[in-house]
């Protein structure tokens, strides 16, 4: 499956010595690359891969992991094949491309002899969290590796600006987590919508949108507190735009803002953010208990997520699922490998099913039941285990596709349409 996609989508022709140079022969480079990726991605390690029937010895793939495949290249390589997924896919049997992604975090256990790991009272045991951002089709459009104790809120928004896919991100789908003041003000400032799993619902307080009007709603009164401040939002207004154009503009990362502010938390900038937040999450709440789309809409992606972490812990079945290095910059390959790994096994499944339902035969079989049902994460016809062979010239025997093109900025875009014009 990595190969397959490597192969189509040429992801592996960008990837460049760290240091300059090099000697390897193109060919020889992408065999080597594979063989890392598929070692760190499958967790498996190094050695044993090194032990299949490929040619290549431990020093040699080693030496590619430590001069060629650096943490910007395995990110850049996850990222082509995201876009190769989005371009590939056919709208009359996935239909149009969504703009929505589910985001949760996932507890690996990890050596414990560094300062990096630490202990999750929920998970009950030492280790990192991985957090992940995934559309609505099964596809992983981030990863990032995080501590235990770490901004859950802050992973959120960092994904979901940051993701630097083709995908134009407008909702995120989150558990409990997310139902944050702070994350619901932040991602009102950044323009997106935040969707939380919202649990004890009969606890959540609404805020009023106005003083002097005590009877205004006799119906809610049991679940309504103050009103929203609105001269303090008005009087921090441009403050919390210069924050919000920080984060879209990667001056500055949400986790860096947030902890400022969770030092200082009587901070004016940071009590109109949570005050926008109160503003958002009580219309959120209004719609969520209103409309019931909304409701199987937010589980629906919170069930693919779910379905993501499966994946996963298939994939990456080396070691017990331990990550067994104490350097972050291993572990952070681990997470990016496996990401690879992920994407290039939905990418493949995605040519599969489109080349299998394309057939006339299937054309009215289907109904708009089994559409909404279908899914390019499975798993059945992978065989994870056994002796590592690499064969460059066996294909599967799949139907062409257009690879996307390299992104190109809207204004450099429009002006190269008016030049061909």
């Amino acid at each position: 499956m990595l190969k397959e996609a490597v192969l189509r989508t040429g992801c592996l022709d960008a990837v460049t010595s760290v240091c300059g140079g090099g000697s390897l022969s193109p060919e020889v480079l992408a065999e080597r690359l594979l063989l890392v990726i598929y070692a760190y991605g499958t967790n498996t390690g190094i050695k044993a891969v090194a032990s299949g029937g490929h040619g290549h010895t431990e020093d040699e793939l080693r030496y590619v992991r430590r001069r060629y495949l650096s943490a910007e290249a395995a990110r850049a390589i996850a990222v082509q094949i995201a876009n190769a997924t989005f371009a590939a896919r056919s709208t009359e049997l996935w239909g149009q491309g969504s703009t929505a992604v589910a985001s949760d975090s996932t507890h690996v256990r990890a050596y414990d002899q560094n300062l990096f790991t630490e202990w999750h009272s929920r998970y009950g045991g030492r280790g990192v969290l991985i957090y992940w951002h995934v559309e609505k089709k099964s596809l992983a459009i981030h990863s990032q590796l995080i501590n235990c104790t770490a901004s859950e809120v802050a992973a959120m928004i960092e994904g979901a600006m940051r993701h630097g896919t083709t995908m134009d991100v407008e909702a995120n789908y989150t558990d409990s987590h997310g139902q944050s003041e702070i994350g619901f003000g932040i991602t009102r400032l950044l323009n997106f919508d935040l969707l939380p799993r919202i649990k004890r619902i009969n606890k959540v307080k609404l805020y009023r949108p106005g003083a002097g009007e005590p009877d205004a709603y006799p119906q809610l009164t049991p679940a309504l507190t103050r009103p929203i401040r609105w001269e303090l939002i008005a009087q921090q207004y441009n403050q919390m735009i210069k924050y919000a154009t920080a984060i879209r503009t990667r001056t500055a990362s949400t986790e860096a803002i947030l902890r400022r502010f969770t030092r200082n938390a009587s901070h004016p900038t940071y009590a109109a953010m949570l005050e926008v937040g109160r503003a958002q999450k009580t219309t959120f709440v209004a719609r969520y208990l209103r409309l019931r789309d909304l409701q199987r809409e937010i589980e629906e992606g919170l069930n693919v997520m779910e379905s993501s972490n499966g994946a996963n812990s298939v994939i990456a079945y080396g070691k017990g699922g331990e990550i067994a290095s104490n350097r972050r910059d291993e572990q952070e390959m681990f997470v990016l490998c496996l990401r690879i790994l992920q994407s290039a096994l939905v990418y493949v499944n995605t040519l599969i099913l489109q080349d299998i339902l394309g057939e006339p035969e299937w054309a009215g079989l289907l109904t708009p039941a089994d559409r909404r049902g279908l899914t390019p994460l499975f798993w059945s016809h992978v065989r994870p285990y056994g002796e590592v062979n690499l064969d460059m010239d066996t294909r599967l025997d799949l139907a062409a596709v257009k690879l996307p093109g390299p992104r190109v900025p809207t204004d450099a875009a429009d002006q190269q349409s008016s030049e061909r014009a």
